[in-house]
C-alpha cells in the first residue's frame, strides 16, 4: 500500500515548512477565536488613561469635599478596568460575543461610506463654525446636515426643525443650566 502526501497539507511531516506553517496557522486561528481580547485591551488602556488623568488632576482646596471633581473619573476608570478584566476572563474561558443578528442589517453588503463621510464633514463643519457663528446657527446646520446625511430629504421641514432644536438646546444649556454656549451674532438677540 502506497500513500501519497499532499504538498499543500500543513501537517505533512516531510514538508520542511510544515511545523512552522502549522504553528502560524494555529496562532492565527487562536487570535481569530479570541478577537474580543482586543476590545478588552482597548478598555484597559482607556481605564489606565482615565485613572492616570484623574490621579494627576490638581484640585483647588475650595473644591474638596466628599464628592469632588476626581470622583467621577476615578469611578469611570475603575469601572473600565473591571470590565476589561471581566471581559478578558470570559473570553479566555470560552465566552464568545453574539453575532450580529439584526433583521435590518445585511452583513453581505459593504458599509455606507458616503453617509459616514457626510456625517464627518457635518461634525467638522460644526467644529469650525461654532466659534464665529455661535451655537444656534452652527447647531442648526449640524442638525440639518446630520438629517440630510442620514437620508431625510424634506427641504422645507428639516431646516425649521433643526433651527428650533438648536435654539431650544441653546436656551436650555445657556439660560437654564448655566452652561455658556457661544451665541455668535445672535448673542444680543437671545
Amino acid at each position: 500500500m502506497t500513500t501519497t502526501t499532499d504538498p499543500t497539507d500543513p501537517t505533512d511531516p516531510t514538508d520542511p515548512a510544515g511545523p512552522a506553517t502549522t504553528a502560524t496557522a494555529t496562532r492565527a486561528s487562536w487570535l481569530r477565536e479570541h478577537s474580543e481580547l482586543g476590545v478588552s485591551l482597548i478598555l484597559l488602556a482607556l481605564g489606565v488613561l482615565v485613572l492616570g488623568d484623574a490621579l494627576t488632576m490638581s484640585v483647588d482646596i475650595g473644591q474638596r469635599g466628599p464628592v469632588g471633581p476626581k470622583t467621577v473619573p476615578l469611578v469611570v476608570g475603575a469601572g473600565l478596568l473591571l470590565v476589561a478584566v471581566l471581559l478578558a476572563v470570559d473570553v479566555l474561558r470560552g465566552g464568545r460575543g453574539e453575532s450580529e443578528a439584526g433583521e435590518d442589517v445585511d452583513l453581505s453588503e459593504p458599509g455606507d461610506h458616503r453617509t459616514v463621510l457626510l456625517l464627518v464633514g457635518v461634525f467638522l463643519g460644526f467644529a469650525v463654525l461654532v466659534g464665529p457663528l455661535g451655537f444656534p446657527v452652527s447647531g442648526a446646520l449640524l442638525f440639518w446636515g446630520a438629517a440630510y446625511a442620514l437620508g431625510s430629504r424634506h427641504l422645507r421641514r428639516d431646516p425649521l426643525i433643526a433651527a428650533a432644536l438648536a435654539l431650544v438646546t441653546y436656551v436650555v444649556f445657556n439660560n437654564l443650566l448655566g452652561v455658556p454656549l457661544p451665541g455668535g451674532p445672535l448673542m444680543g438677540v437671545l
